[in-house]
């Protein structure tokens, strides 16, 4: 991608009405017109879609849902905006030639299509969708290699530590890689406490804000769980790579510890603006749109290591990103099932973990899945996880 500095770089935002979406286009807009949007999509909320392409005017708007976009009239699009709808449009909208670069921050495994999509037109993808990778690491890679273009550049606050921290020397002088977890709400409290946790209680995160599903995977850890199988992936590297320390301050994103001893680590105050930013204006640094570190006041940063029996999540990520196949993708679609049911007041917080390993441990693992397989595989998962909520 060749921009003069004179020239905007495109931005197709992909989940813009969510958390990430929303601090990405504060980003956007702080940008002094280095970056423009060139397309929104959201599902749920159409309004406040519809309130962003007046605001951003975008060639492209996408309603993800397409039986919500159908019910709504669409008279508050700026002129000459196109409206696309189901995943159909945002797989055009993620390959437009118009766009340079595509945030993939659509939540859970609808965002593959999409992302798949814009790698497949030899897009960067500001990747802030891990379950793109947990679900089709391999195969995305693949795409990757064989496609002029294409490239991830992580927006996960912990990735993109790592693919910065990275810079400091080579792929194979990298004996670990070691990323940081808050330990959630529910850190300290007594594990006989935590089966009469509220849906409330687990919304609510210590240091970061955040959308439900994500913060409900913090809480129960699944999120690291998640990463871990993402880094695997992304970073090429073996799950044995690969640890999670708890660092409650979320100050620290992630370390490298290199095979001299060397270890790099990757600090900034726990704001998604600055990875996001970082992502979309890559390579280049510019001046930060979040609040800079304070170096007037004292800092007393905590690392300890993750306790896999309180967090039994962890678990599950070692041992998908060991097996790779066709683990993530089940992992991932039973995560997501097993948290919607929570949020609805259908299974204990405590209920989630175990129903996800359920599940896990009595599906067919596949080696070598197709897309196909991922997608058959992802609708099995979930209805196995209605199955165990119902029993």
């Amino acid at each position: 991608m060749n921009l003069s500095a004179a020239t905007p770089r495109r931005v197709a935002v992909l989940g813009s009405t969510g958390s990430v979406g929303r601090s990405a286009l504060e980003v956007i807009a702080a940008s002094g017109g280095r970056l423009r949007v060139e397309v929104l999509s959201g599902c749920g909320n159409l309004d406040l879609l519809a309130e962003q392409a007046r605001q951003f005017n975008p060639h492209t708007v996408v309603a993800a849902d397409r039986k919500k976009a159908d019910a709504r009239k669409w008279r508050d699009l700026p002129e000459g905006c196109r409206l696309l709808t189901g995943p159909e449009g945002l797989a055009e909208a993620a390959g437009l030639p118009a766009v340079d670069v595509v945030l993939a921050a659509i939540v859970g495994a609808a965002g593959l299509q999409s992302t798949w999509a814009a790698l497949e037109a030899g897009k960067t993808v500001a990747l802030a969708n891990k379950e793109t990778l947990v679900t089709a690491g391999p195969l995305v890679q693949q795409l990757i290699e064989k496609t002029p273009g294409a490239r991830l550049i992580p927006v996960d606050s912990e990735h993109s530590a790592v693919f910065q921290a990275l810079q400091a020397g080579k792929r194979d002088e990298v004996a670990k890689v070691v990323l940081t977890a808050s330990g959630g709400p529910f850190r300290t409290w007594p594990a006989d406490a935590l089966r009469q946790v509220t849906i409330e209680e687990a919304l609510a995160h210590p240091t970061w804000e955040m959308g439900p599903k994500i913060t409900i995977d913090s809480a129960t850890m699944m999120n690291k769980a998640l990463e871990i199988i993402e880094a695997r992936w992304l970073f090429d590297l073996q799950a044995d790579q690969l640890d999670v320390m708890i660092h409650p301050q979320s100050i620290i994103h992630s370390l490298v510890e290199f095979v001299d001893g060397s270890i790099v680590a990757q600090m900034s105050p726990p704001d998604m603006r600055l990875p996001i930013q970082y992502a979309l204006e890559f390579p280049e640094r510019r001046a930060a749109v979040a609040e800079r570190f304070d170096w007037t006041r004292a800092w007393n940063l905590e690392l300890e290591p993750a306790d896999h029996e309180r967090f039994p999540a962890l678990a599950l990520g070692f041992e998908c990103a060991a097996a790779g196949g066709s683990s993530g993708a089940v992992l991932s679609a039973a995560n997501e099932a097993a948290v919607e049911s929570f949020l609805e007041g259908d299974l204990h917080f405590t209920e989630i973990v175990p129903a996800c390993r359920s599940v896990l441990e009595s599906h067919n693992f596949e080696a070598d899945p197709t897309l196909e397989d991922l997608a058959r595989l992802d609708r099995w998962a979930r209805a196995e996880v209605q199955s165990w909520v119902l029993a």
